[in-house]
């Protein structure tokens, strides 16, 4: 066997103890973290929860940069290509990561450029139609659609994103029309929901308090089990109509960021996640806390890519 000169063995080993010590260190500055939506939505609104408990805990500043547009792709693409030193994080919905690919030409590689940090939450989608639309359950809004072909609209935070995809569902599912009008952010698109110039959209946590004030009326959960909110309103399955999503919110890194800063971070933010202030901040948005390490995260994201391409190709979803 052919044995490895002592000077490379020792460098090999200079080379590692280096970056442990350097990784070690960190973080000796602030940390940049972008947030690939607008202001106002569910995506800024969880991030601006665990940042300020995040910052304590690493004792450095946690500047929320939010870069919005292209559905989330605008964030992710600047986190892909920053230095892989755990100083620009991402803190993404599922949309762009797991669907994204499937629709857009992008200039990184997701599952290449990335590293999958943490999980933080799954939120539940809620089908919501303006209070003048005259239904009151998801059967007589399909119903309405098919009696009215073309006529309704439907809002989403932008093209690709989870909002769009799960209105594209529904659509295929029951084989109604319905024209998707995508914006840069769901707080646009909510405010022309109540303003009567939409007819639906499938939301998160922004829509909540509308819903609660009865500005709009909620029809169903898209996914496998009821809100906790809203625990009377059944699922779209339930309610006849198999449209679940789980998107699942998270943390991401350059690829090859040190795996010692990676490992703190899953660490930490689990932590803040499962204290009483971080499920109670879940729980008024009516989202759910998901804990897994930094490969148990990735391999998820892999099979719910694998899943939404092969939803995307079957509905025949394009970028417009």
């Amino acid at each position: 066997m052919r044995l490895l000169p002592r000077c490379l063995i020792a460098g090999a080993a200079a080379f590692a103890f280096a970056s442990l010590a350097w990784a070690q260190a960190w973080p000796v500055k602030p940390i940049r973290l972008v947030v690939n939506f607008p202001p106002g939505g569910a995506v800024d609104v969880i991030a601006r929860v665990f940042a300020p408990r995040l910052s304590e805990a690493l004792g450095q500043p946690i500047v929320i940069d939010n870069r919005a547009g292209a559905g989330g792709n605008v964030g992710l693409e600047v986190v892909a290509k920053s230095a892989a030193d755990g100083y620009t994080l991402l803190y993404s919905s599922g949309g762009p990561i797991i669907i994204g690919p499937h629709l857009y030409k992008l200039s990184v590689d997701v599952a290449r450029d990335l590293a999958p940090v943490a999980p933080v939450t799954s939120v539940a989608l809620l089908l919501a139609v303006r209070p003048s639309l005259p239904v009151r359950s998801l059967p007589e809004l399909i119903a309405y659609a098919r009696a009215n072909p073309g006529k309704l609209s439907y809002g989403s935070s932008g093209i690709g994103s989870a909002l769009h995809i799960a209105g594209e569902m529904l659509v295929h599912a029951e084989k109604i029309k319905a024209t998707h009008v995508p914006y840069k952010g769901v707080v646009a698109a909510l405010t022309d929901l109540l303003g009567d110039r939409l007819d639906f959209i499938f939301d998160t946590a922004p829509v909540i308090p509308h819903i609660k004030a009865g500005r709009l009326r909620l029809l169903a959960v898209a996914r496998a089990v009821r809100s906790p909110i809203f625990p009377d309103t059944p699922t779209m399955a339930e309610a006849g109509t198999d449209v679940s999503m789980d998107p699942v919110h998270g943390l991401y890194a350059p690829a090859g960021t040190p795996r010692e800063i990676v490992t703190r971070l899953n660490r930490e933010i689990s932590r803040i996640m499962q204290t009483a202030e971080g499920r109670a901040a879940l729980a008024l948005i009516g989202a759910e806390l998901v804990t897994a390490s930094p490969e148990e995260f990735a391999a998820r994201q892999r099979r719910e890519r694998e899943r939404f391409g092969a939803i995307v190709r079957e509905a025949h979803i394009r970028v417009e």
